[in-house]
């Protein structure tokens, strides 16, 4: 069992779009996490209006790590130059997190983050 820390592409991927089960059956038996940003950013980006009891009943399939004063103050300081991809590998970072799933070509290239490796959902086992 591993601490899988979705990025938000991941996310959306999990919860939204097909395959849905297919990235929700690669994390069986694993612990997965999520930023309270990536919430966010599913919410704004679909529009959802608040109470959502889909959305609720999504949610309780992931732990999710809270966005603290350290995360965004490391943020600020990369490993990027994109602030959001900052407050995802923080994240998975400050929470332990094993494996850092994305699909963003710029964070796969980097393959680990301190000891968080970072892999695509097609190289999870």
């Amino acid at each position: 069992m591993a601490n899988i820390f979705l990025d938000t592409n991941c996310f959306i991927d999990a919860i939204h779009r097909k395959p849905e089960k297919q990235i929700l059956n690669l994390l069986e038996g694993h612990i997965a996490c999520l930023s309270t940003l990536s919430i966010h950013i599913y919410c704004y980006s679909q529009k959802i209006k608040i109470p959502n009891d889909i959305i609720i009943e999504q949610i309780k399939k992931f732990q999710v790590v809270n966005f603290s004063k350290n995360i965004s103050n490391n943020a600020l300081y990369g490993p990027t130059n994109d602030f959001e991809d900052n407050v995802q590998l923080h994240s998975a970072a400050e929470s332990e997190c094993d494996i850092f799933l994305t699909a963003d070509k710029k964070l796969l290239d980097m393959k680990f983050f301190g000891k968080t490796q970072i892999i695509s959902p097609e190289n999870l086992k």
